[in-house]
């Protein structure tokens, strides 16, 4: 069966998703795991180290302007992630969700001294209605993807999204509030955030970040 991002929308809309076995690999498989990792947008936690990161802004933040300079980055090997899951098929149906406004990316860049911007870091993922889509991030530099992450915590509280979903949760998107739900759970909360209208506004990529800072818990920015 041949994927097309119009089918890639309605698995997102049924609570699944794609990955390939292997960046070489040809097909793609569906997953709908028992568990499901989400980020709650409400109880984001930002640690005290990240929050004096995002005050000083040491990148540039974007959003949009670079999302298949993005997926490359995503797919390729890190020293922590030998292979990855993101081959040419889902590089090319992702990209055209983004040239449909339905995929999105965050990016940090930065500038050497010839004034020459880099791409260091970023995340992209899949938005319908009120509900995000993570699918992969990628750092070049310290806290890149961290810095990318929590602009688009911020987005998507500006936007009105109500649900962050993660696929899976790892150590990393735990120290942010990352948890797992039961799938029965997940899917009542999916279907409530489709009918939720949502926009997400690359021009607030830069400045949202300080939506999210205002909103947590000061008490969030006492940890480590």
């Amino acid at each position: 069966m041949q994927v097309t991002p119009d089918l890639l929308l309605h698995a997102y809309a049924a609570g699944l998703f794609p990955m390939a076995e292997s960046a070489q690999a040809a097909d793609l498989h569906w997953f709908d795991p028992a568990m499901r990792g989400i980020l709650p947008l409400d109880a984001f936690h930002v640690p005290r180290r990240l929050r004096r990161t995002l005050r000083r802004g040491p990148f540039e933040v974007r959003a949009d302007t670079a999302f298949r300079q993005v997926v490359l980055a995503c797919a390729e090997p890190a020293p922590d992630r030998p292979s990855t899951w993101i081959n040419a098929q889902i590089l090319e149906l992702y990209v055209a969700l983004h040239r449909r406004g339905r995929a999105h990316s965050v990016e940090c860049w930065l500038s050497d001294r010839a004034g020459r911007r880099h791409l260091v870091g970023g995340l992209y993922g899949v938005a319908l209605g009120g509900a995000f889509f993570g699918e992969s991030m990628f750092s070049r530099v310290t806290d890149a993807s961290k810095v990318a992450l929590c602009h688009l915590a911020g987005l998507l509280i500006e936007g009105g999204f109500v649900l962050l979903d993660t696929q899976f949760t790892t150590e990393h998107l735990a120290r942010f509030g990352g948890v797992e739900i039961p799938r029965r759970v997940y899917k009542s909360r999916l279907e409530r955030a489709l009918a939720v209208p949502a926009t997400f506004d690359p021009d607030r990529a830069a400045a949202a970040v300080d939506t999210l800072l205002a909103r947590t818990c000061p008490a969030h920015g006492d940890g480590p």
